[in-house]
């Protein structure tokens, strides 16, 4: 008889604090991917309504990075603001089939280039994401650009990968033909995150299904919960870096809605966050208070959909405060110092020796009022 494993998601675990706190302004926030220092650790998700070439420029300067979708309206077209205010104003009903024709136009070459360029011009890291099926094509071309970081992702990536044709993507030969630092996702186990690992590249993306748009769980039943899924791929970091010496970091994406899910993240052993929406409810993000996945406008099976999320502030209030909301939801920095005070972690690293228990209580005991349940 097959046993079922138990997992976790943000919502059934909570931190312990540690024996010894420190000031939050002590801390160091920072991640390191390849040589590239993050004051920051976020990552902003790589969807059309998240990052434009402007919103990469203000990441840059928020001390984190902009992954900018190379298959999206950025490389289909000259001027992407009408196509972004289409989708915005379309009705629910129709958004589905909208995306799917708005998306069939051609991917430009020469528009990559000149995407890449309009953030370099800007004196900002330009990291750009790819498809596995689009990587050999699209990806020399992004790097020579002046592109800084690559992000080979889709919804479920492995090292081993069957195709019809002559040769898929091998990690180890691409690492060969560029010379920029490739972080590849998305994966959920100990195992296909070890394989990615010892093929070379440099860091790894955690998520299939969890964010406020995706839609994979429900469409094809594929995912794992994120604590789990984070804990998984960070052993695999622990053990490829004890076996080889090379730190390849995690970075958990999707799920995280507020300070206290991005917290939990880095104590499963992120070294980084991947937000989608989160920024996009920021004024600076391109798309109009509203969010849609990478997937939705797939030509036969959307796994993503259009969700209106709000414009909720400033990319420099969600990000560092200050905020009146009470929810968690904004000043995700100020958090995670706040955390990692209560831990008595001075940096990331030392917030992967936080203790974290599942504790399915943690939301709810004690809080009849904030529920409105008394």
């Amino acid at each position: 008889m097959r046993e079922i494993r138990r997992a976790y998601g943000f919502d059934e675990v909570s931190i312990v604090p540690g024996s010894v706190t420190i000031n939050p302004e002590m801390t160091d926030t920072s991640a390191a991917i390849d040589g590239i220092t993050l004051s920051t650790p976020v990552l902003a998700a790589a969807m059309d309504a998240v990052v434009s070439p402007a919103f990469a420029v203000k990441m840059h300067e928020a001390g984190g990075l902009g992954v900018l979708n190379l298959e999206g309206v950025q490389t289909r077209y000259d001027d992407p603001t009408w196509v972004l205010a289409e989708v915005a104003n379309a009705s629910q009903e129709e958004v589905t089939e909208l995306l799917q024709k708005l998306y069939s136009a051609p991917i430009r070459e020469d528009l990559i280039g000149a995407r890449v360029q309009e953030v370099k011009d800007s004196g900002a890291k330009c990291a750009v994401s790819v498809t596995p099926a689009s990587t050999k094509r699209l990806a020399p071309i992004a790097a020579e650009a002046g592109a800084d970081v690559i992000v080979v992702q889709s919804t479920v990536t492995t090292a081993r990968h069957s195709s019809s044709s002559a040769r898929g993507l091998v990690f180890s030969d691409l690492l060969e033909t560029i010379s920029v630092p490739v972080l590849v996702g998305n994966c959920v186990s100990y195992d296909v995150a070890l394989e990615l690992m010892q093929t070379g590249i440099d860091g790894v993306i955690v998520g299939v299904g969890p964010g406020a748009a995706c839609t994979t769980r429900e469409v094809t039943g594929v995912g794992v919960p994120q604590v789990t899924a984070t804990l998984d791929c960070a052993a695999a970091r622990d053990d490829h870096y004890r076996q080889t010496g090379k730190y390849v970091p995690i970075i958990t994406d999707g799920g995280i809605r507020t300070g206290g899910d991005l917290c939990k993240a880095f104590v499963c052993g992120a070294d980084a966050v991947m937000l989608g929406t989160p920024l996009a409810q920021s004024e600076e993000a391109p798309g109009m208070g509203y969010n849609w996945g990478m997937a939705a406008p797939h030509a036969a099976l959307p796994r993503g959909t259009r969700v209106k999320v709000g414009v909720k502030g400033s990319l420099d209030r969600i990000l560092f405060g200050p905020t009146s909301l009470t929810d968690g939801t904004q000043n995700l920095i100020g958090a995670l110092r706040a955390c990692m005070g209560m831990v008595g972690a001075l940096n990331i690293r030392e917030m992967h020796e936080a203790e974290v228990i599942a504790a399915p209580s943690i939301k709810t005991e004690g809080k009849h009022f904030q529920l409105g349940l008394s």
